[in-house]
């Protein structure tokens, strides 16, 4: 299925201003705003947090299916799509992130 089929089968995020991804030294490490050219991948972050309880190996191994067509691009172009590099970094580091919402 393509990214944007997939977005369809995520729940909403109305009521979601930003994602906020906390390392485990407990800073902010990244933002992630639901904004015009962010929203897809808060939506996705979103999901995976809310069903791994973070951002976790295994959430960015189902993430990276998620982003779907945009994995294969971000693969070959490194910083073209920061937050699937993002998830390919947890899986290379096995270092993940805790995700704090910030209300809308």
């Amino acid at each position: 299925m393509a990214f944007a089929d997939n977005l369809q089968s995520l729940p909403s995020i109305d009521h979601i201003a930003e994602l906020q991804l906390i390392d485990a030294d407990g800073q902010v490490a990244a933002t992630i705003p639901n904004a015009p050219g962010k929203a897809g991948s808060a939506k996705v972050y979103n999901a995976l947090a809310a069903k791994h309880g973070g951002i976790n190996v295994a959430a960015a191994e189902e993430g990276l299916q998620i982003f779907a067509e945009h994995t294969e691009d971000a693969k070959a172009n490194p910083g073209a799509h920061p937050n699937i590099d993002r998830l390919l970094e947890v899986i290379a580091s096995g270092k993940g992130y805790t995700v704090k919402i910030v209300s809308a």
